[in-house]
């Protein structure tokens, strides 16, 4: 079972910026195209806790020792909850000779070889959030940083400044919430660990049951339970997951526990239970408490492990050692003290979190009133406790686990202190803006209310929640999408769904859009379009033709080149659906799809900022699909970054003018355009028989262009406003346009300061035509 956990999951590299995604083989991880060989190179490996991390890392030395990653002769592996403690300081040395592998002979000379060969070793530290509390990251200031004693902090600082080793290769992994890029001023690349897919999650659970007689039951139980399936990508959760439902078969039982804190409940009781007898039943119970006491204190300090020698009894060290709540480590030793220290772990962070929240719900000292900063969702004065992310759920279910036997014996508590308690929570969520909590703490705030499974919540909660929810920008796993589905669906009101860049998987986009109440939504094309070829292939042609008009396209902003091949992968699945119906015969009605998708023919503005670099190449393809969209009105080229498209771009858009007949706006400022792009321009610009403004702004326009451009404006009946300035006319090119402006009532706005043009001309002109602007 334990080789399960190595099995693949998906890597992908993401620009921050852009959010531009990629899958990512192993091998590529520390491939960084045009990086300085002589620099070092830094690459962040992001991922959730549990998505398993610690596991890529571990597979990453695993292949070296096995002969890939040649470039490396020397890889150290350093898990950060070990040498996270601040009291502890070490030479660089001691930290890769002493603590990692210790040479039986020849320590003096390996370090020097790796002193002078930095391009040759590669350093990991597993978990840097462990090493980044509440205060700011040192910087390295000894004298002689390779040699004098540091704390950790202190020698990663002088590694990511270059000072130590400048050249060796850095990987460091953390949590996506934490502040990584506060720390690390210069990242050579970013890979994130997106979990398990669907089919992923399947083959996971099929091989952890493999051999045994329920295995095929197993999966289908899992997948009966879908809040714990969705909470499966996650590959740590998809253990536990696992293993309750071997002990559920085991004692003959149908059923899963339906809430995360049911599951970790369950699974303290199984773990415990079954091997105490009544006279350990107290001790034990003493024990837990305590443990859950630790868990707290040291996730209020950010950490997950402590000295061995800290723990209050040797009673405790036993029993979390015994269970699995803890595992021990060897603390790294100096090299001249043959000492060694040992300390303990949490053996998970998700446990820590749990029992985290049981401390909350045991320890005297916690009043009722209190309990509610513990959650993630106050005030905006307020920051966020947010290191032990999943214990405000957990918190919220053991609230309303009153009545569970298990429970109540840990707690020792009368079921009138729990119950006020509960009604501490209920009054905060009465009280709480819920329309006005930003789109992290309102899935936060879902979880919660799901995991107290109190109808009253969630239907309080579901006639809330404003119609225009937007997560643009927010990863949405499995189970955020499971918890937003489940409490939208409650809710008599019809809503509107922005899931833009949020990684949301097929099987949540299709329920999210399958809901009656979902009126319209906005995803990633990319996603959008896969939804629909799959509904094509399953033949689900209602569910398709009702998402293809809940879709909405307006207005659209083409960033990358990405974008443009995604709007014309949509318009080219229009067309199969034209020719679907055209050449289908056979078919009664009910099972053809919608003819048209609404959101084409809607669009009305559209964005194109890919930049200079892809500018030209991006917008020819554009060109290709304008004719598609009907109703476009509004076609903007004006970015920040400059397009750029030229001469040959204006040439290519001015083709497909005659099909534009709905655009009333087309900006072509600062594109690189001369007076050959402006001449083939002015031959089309009749046939846009609905524009109003034209914008030609900072382009390389001159009297010649001026000329042709003056020629066409009678014609151009419908134009209000020609914005020409900051190009290179003169004061030629001025007069010809302020003539044809004569023969031109209907321009409202002519604006052509130009550099070029004399200013005792302009205001002349001005004067002979107010409708001209300077």
């Amino acid at each position: 079972k334990n080789g399960i956990k190595a099995m693949e999951k998906e890597l992908v590299t993401c620009s921050l910026q852009g959010k531009e995604k990629a899958a990512l083989k192993r091998s590529q991880i520390f491939q960084i195209p045009g990086s300085k060989g002589l620099e070092t190179k830094v690459i962040v490996v992001l991922g959730k806790a549990g998505m398993g991390k610690s596991i890529l890392v571990q597979k990453i030395c695993q292949d070296w020792s096995n002969g890939e990653f040649s470039q490396f002769e020397f890889v150290f592996w350093f898990d950060c909850k070990q040498i996270s403690l601040p009291e502890k300081r070490y030479s660089l040395k001691d930290l890769l000779l002493e603590f990692f592998v210790k040479p039986q002979e020849g320590s003096k000379e390996i370090f020097e070889y790796i002193l002078q060969n930095p391009a040759k070793v590669l350093l990991v530290f597993d978990g840097f959030e462990e090493l980044c509390d509440h205060e700011n990251f040192p910087r390295c200031s000894a004298s002689q940083p390779e040699k004098d004693l540091c704390s950790v902090k202190e020698l990663l600082s002088g590694l990511i400044q270059k000072k130590i080793l400048n050249g060796c290769t850095l990987l460091l992994t953390a949590r996506p919430k934490d502040k990584v890029y506060q720390y690390v001023s210069k990242v050579d690349k970013t890979i994130e660990i997106v979990g398990f897919s669907t089919q992923q999650r399947e083959i996971y659970i099929t091989k952890y049951f493999k051999g045994l007689p329920y295995c095929d039951n197993a999966l289908k139980l899992i997948k009966e339970c879908e809040y714990l399936f969705s909470h499966c990508y996650s590959p740590v959760m998809c253990r536990f997951v696992c293993f309750l439902c071997e002990t559920v078969l085991e004692m003959g039982d149908k059923s899963l526990p339906s809430t995360l804190t049911t599951v970790f409940l369950k699974f303290v009781q199984q773990k415990v239970i079954p091997m105490q007898t009544d006279v350990t039943a107290m001790q034990n119970q003493e024990s837990l408490a305590t443990l859950a006491r630790i868990a707290w204190y040291l996730g209020e300090k950010h950490q997950s492990a402590m000295k061995s020698d800290d723990l209050p009894s040797k009673e405790v060290k036993e029993f979390a050692l015994k269970y699995g709540f803890f595992l021990p480590f060897a603390f790294p030793r100096h090299s001249d003290s043959g000492e060694e220290e040992f300390g303990s772990t949490f053996s998970d962070f998700v446990i820590q979190n749990f029992l985290g929240a049981l401390h909350l719900m045991l320890a005297e000292e916690i009043k009722d009133k209190s309990l509610t900063k513990y959650l993630s969702f106050p005030s905006k004065k307020k920051k966020p406790y947010n290191w032990l992310d999943l214990l405000p759920r957990f918190l919220a279910g053991l609230l309303f686990l009153q009545d569970d036997p298990y429970f109540c014996s840990l707690s020792n508590k009368d079921v009138k202190q729990s119950t006020r308690k509960q009604k501490t929570l209920l009054k905060y969520i009465r009280r709480l803006q819920i329309n006005e909590l930003c789109p992290e703490r309102l899935l936060e705030l879902l979880h919660c209310i799901y995991e107290t499974q109190s109808n009253y919540l969630l239907q309080h909660v579901a006639l809330r929640l404003k119609p225009d929810l937007s997560f643009l920008g927010i990863v949405l796993t499995p189970p955020d999408v499971h918890v937003l589905h489940s409490i939208l669906k409650r809710s008599t009101k019809e809503f509107s769904l922005d899931l833009r860049n949020s990684s949301i998987d097929m099987q949540g986009l299709k329920d999210l859009v399958g809901l009656k109440n979902v009126a319209s939504f906005r995803a990633s094309l990319s996603d959008t379009v896969g939804l629909w070829k799959s509904l094509e292939q399953t033949k689900d042609y209602e569910l398709l033709r009702a998402s293809t008009e809940k879709f909405v396209l307006d207005p659209f902003k083409a960033k990358t080149m990405k974008d443009v091949s995604d709007l014309s992968d949509l318009v080219e699945m229009q067309e199969k659906m034209i020719n679907c119906v055209q050449d289908v015969s056979g078919c009664s009605s009910y099972e053809i799809p919608a003819i048209k998708i609404p959101a084409i023919k809607n669009l009305r503005k559209l964005e194109f900022a890919l930049g200079p670099v892809c500018g030209l190449q991006g917008f020819l393809k554009l060109v290709e699909i304008l004719a598609a969209f009907p109703s476009l009105q509004h076609l903007d080229l004006d970015a920040l970054s400059e397009n750029g498209i030229g001469d040959e771009g204006a040439k290519s858009l001015s083709e497909v003018f005659p099909t534009l007949t709905s655009l009333e706006t087309l900006n072509l400022s600062q594109n690189k355009i001369t007076d050959v792009g402006a001449e083939k321009l002015a031959t089309a610009l009749p046939f846009l028989s609905s524009l109003k403004t034209l914008s030609l702004y900072n382009n390389s326009i001159c009297d010649f262009g001026a000329e042709n451009l003056a020629k066409v404006l009678p014609a151009m009946t419908s134009l209000r406003v020609l914005e020409v300035q900051y190009n290179k006319i003169t004061g030629v090119g001025a007069q010809q346009l302020t003539d044809s402006l004569r023969k031109c009532p209907h321009i409202k706005n002519l604006v052509m300061w130009n550099p070029t043009i004399p200013y005792g001309v302009l205001e002349h002109l001005q004067q002979l035509d107010s409708r001209i602007s300077v």
